[in-house]
């Protein structure tokens, strides 16, 4: 009796895992339907009139877009709506870089521009923390020794910063054809202001760690971090 008790609730536990599967895939399927008839739909409408202006002008320069690739003037067009959003203290919700590279072929010049993007944005987390840190000072919050040891840290950490950055978003992607067959890529990518701190963070707690600079375990509390 209590085997066939035993085997009736395994029955019930099973149909109950199997029915909650169903749900949880039906669920999934409708987010997915949803998700592509929003991305459809955003495809369909019409670009802002200042991105169908810059495409114009860009396909005027003899700039293209890479075949399967989003037309320029959608690609500009989510540049733009990325480079106004913001978080809830009212800063930029994203860092905007770009960078352009010339190659013998596509792949190598786009491979070289997203690197020389990548730098690029390194370079204005590097420039928003030394802002931080003066402001720090001025506000009696930091000594000017400490400062200093910290302001050498970040100056010396963009390498560091670049290689701590994460998945970057392509949002532009265009090329044109240069010097005989050569091929000059134009990348600009979105960062998350978020994930730059962190990556910032974490460069220069190393390098002042390696420094044997005791600060590294200050820099929450000095930076507001």
């Amino acid at each position: 009796m209590r085997t066939i008790i035993w085997g009736l609730l395994s029955i019930v536990m099973v149909l109950a895992s199997d029915n909650c599967y169903a749900q949880s895939s039906k669920e999934q399927r409708k987010e997915r339907q949803e998700l592509a008839k929003a991305s459809k739909k955003e495809l369909n409408e019409k670009a802002s009139k200042a991105a169908r202006k810059e495409a114009k002008r860009l396909s005027k320069e003899g700039w293209k877009t890479a075949p399967g690739a989003l037309p320029l003037e959608k690609q500009l067009d989510k540049s733009y709506m990325m480079q106004y959003q913001y978080d809830p203290d009212g800063f930029p919700q994203f860092i905007m870089a770009e960078a352009m590279s010339v190659g013998g072929n596509y792949d190598a010049a786009k491979m070289q521009a997203l690197e020389l993007a990548k730098q690029n944005l390194a370079g204005q987390i590097q420039t928003e923390i030394t802002g931080l840190i003066e402001n720090t000072v001025a506000n009696e919050q930091m000594d000017q020794s400490e400062a200093s040891s910290v302001t050498r840290s970040v100056m010396a950490s963009k390498n560091l910063i670049s290689q701590s950055i994460g998945r970057v978003v392509p949002v532009t992607e265009t090329y044109r054809v240069v010097n005989g067959n050569n091929r000059e890529v134009l990348i600009r990518i979105a960062y998350s202001q978020a994930m730059a701190k962190a990556a910032a963070k974490k460069a220069v707690k190393k390098d002042l760690e390696e420094r044997g600079d005791s600060l590294h375990n200050k820099l929450d509390e000095l930076l507001g971090w």
